[in-house]
């Protein structure tokens, strides 16, 4: 008795529901800002690049943003810890306003590819402090509901972005894929600055860990660069990828090094000796190379092999987000009412191996609502999983370590999207390159030029021609679907020794341990 009313009086909020449902306003658009931007751009680059006359840095729109959001999330994790969240959400997203005005003012490549990074330096906070600032004010028992919404917008992001991105470019123009940016911030910091009203907590003077942040940059950069790269720009076997490798291995090794004697460590290794922290971060990370290996591929497949434009090639990963939407509510709510979560993404790395195999098993013959039905079975197993894995980071750490586990989750999941987009790319790409030049005979000279085809072009040639291109994309990406099989069951895996423990019903600060039983209905 005695316990609970202590854990109680550790219980935070003088928020009230209506409180937090304002606040959950403000963070929704922040997480809506963050995922948008990582998808809008990809109709609108062609248009981009071609009118500022930068086709050779195009990678680097993309890459620049991805690059700073990567380096910057343990750093506002463990920064939100030390000295507060609310502050820093409202840099985080003031620094993202300030590189959409950057880059919507931008009369060539480098002005935009600058902007991206201050997007990118601010963005890689958005996300992070949302479901940190979650965690603030909502207990674990009832933030599932919170989560299970966040991970929809994820969702719905992912596929009006690309809608977005192409009726902008073909309307108003591409400029406002950034101006548009500027309102959904201000109602962000508005939010912010209005309804969230975090506890005042003695906290000392924080000792950064300065040398921990620089070696996780390297590190980071190194990986993303060569991921990035590898393939494509350049060979995986050319001394710029080597030596990026070589980067990466070093600057980890001595960042692991760094931190064991940091005072207040950016990335505490003594998270890693929490079995569930552990399994569930692998587990993400595996997804990630899952979800963004099949995002970054699917608009193009469609686009080559169903025949159809970019707009249209958007519109048809509608199922995706359709199945991953309700599905991440349905299971938020099921969390927070029945305080049970093991299973739902045990279930959900089933549902995406099965997702997988079926989508290995795609002819360019077949209709494209079976595509569709594939892609709905996908995101049906995201929605199971997504955000369900942060929520069981969260539970394992006292609420003075949530940013930072959140933020190391987050982390190694983004590693993932990167690793997952660059080695489905480099097999697609280099197995297509493979079976064009089977085939090519048997097309005659119209594929004489294969590097530079495009949907519009390939249905202008003879069929026998199509015939072969569009069987060679399908043949190239299909089986990579395939290899991503066994990452979804070493997930399941992993999930399986997950321990359920009891989600917390307080806003106290101590770990789950001391929890005291009385947590379940």
């Amino acid at each position: 008795m005695t316990t609970t009313s202590s854990a109680r009086a550790h219980a935070e909020p003088p928020t009230d529901r209506r409180g937090i449902l304002l606040v959950f306003v403000g963070l929704m658009t922040a997480m809506l800002l963050s995922a948008l931007d990582q998808t809008i751009f990809s109709t609108a680059l062609p248009t981009i690049v071609g009118e500022l006359d930068g086709v050779d840095h195009m990678l680097w729109v993309t890459t620049a943003y991805i690059l700073a959001a990567t380096i910057m999330m343990p750093v506002y994790g463990k920064l939100g810890d030390l000295i507060g969240r609310k502050s820093l959400f409202i840099i985080a997203i003031s620094l993202f306003m300030v590189g959409s005005i950057v880059g919507g003012l931008s009369q060539g490549m480098t002005e935009l590819i600058v902007g991206r990074a201050i997007q990118g330096l601010g963005g890689g906070g958005l996300m992070i402090l949302s479901q940190a600032i979650i965690a603030d004010i909502v207990p674990a028992r009832e933030r599932g509901r919170y989560m299970g919404v966040m991970g929809g917008v994820f969702a719905l992001a992912s596929v009006i972005g690309p809608l977005l991105g192409g009726w902008f470019t073909e309307s108003v123009g591409w400029r406002w894929c950034m101006w548009i940016n500027i309102p959904l911030g201000a109602i962000a910091i508005l939010s912010a600055i209005l309804f969230l009203h975090p506890n005042p907590q003695g906290r000392a003077k924080p000792r950064l860990d300065i040398a921990g942040m620089m070696l996780i940059a390297i590190a980071s950069a190194a990986l993303v660069l060569f991921t990035s790269w590898g393939g494509g720009q350049y060979d995986w076997d050319s001394p710029v990828i080597l030596s990026l490798v070589a980067v990466t291995v070093i600057a980890g090794a001595a960042f692991v090094a760094v931190e064991r004697r940091a005072a207040e460590p950016i990335m505490p290794l003594h998270m890693f000796r929490e079995r569930n922290f552990v399994l569930t971060t692998g587990a993400g990370l595996l997804m990630g190379i899952a979800m963004f290996g099949t995002l970054a591929y699917m608009p193009t497949y469609l686009q080559m092999v169903a025949q159809v434009d970019a707009t249209t090639a958007g519109l048809l990963m509608i199922p995706m987000m359709g199945a991953m939407l309700p599905t991440s509510i349905i299971v938020g709510r099921a969390v927070s009412r029945t305080g049970r979560y093991k299973w739902y993404p045990v279930a959900g790395s089933v549902i995406i191996a099965v997702a997988m195999y079926l989508l290995s098993t795609m002819t360019y013959t077949q209709p494209v609502w079976v595509t569709c039905l594939y892609l709905a079975v996908f995101g049906m197993g995201l929605g199971l999983q997504m955000q369900v894995l942060v929520l069981i980071v969260q539970n394992t750490f006292p609420l003075t370590m949530v940013g930072t586990a959140t933020a190391a989750n987050n982390y190694f999941r983004q590693i993932g999207a990167s690793l997952g987009a660059a080695v489905v790319g480099s097999l697609f790409t280099n197995r297509l390159v493979a079976l064009l030049s089977e085939r090519v005979d048997g097309g005659g000279s119209a594929l004489a030029d294969a590097n530079s085809l495009t949907p519009a072009a390939v249905q202008d040639l003879p069929q026998a021609a199509q015939d072969i291109i569009v069987s060679s994309y399908n043949d190239a990406l299909t089986p990579v679907f395939l290899y991503i099989v066994p990452l979804a069951l070493l997930s399941l895996t992993l999930l399986l020794f997950v321990k359920e423990a009891p989600l917390r019903t307080t806003l106290e600060t101590r770990a789950p341990e001391t929890e005291p039983e009385a947590v379940a209905v």
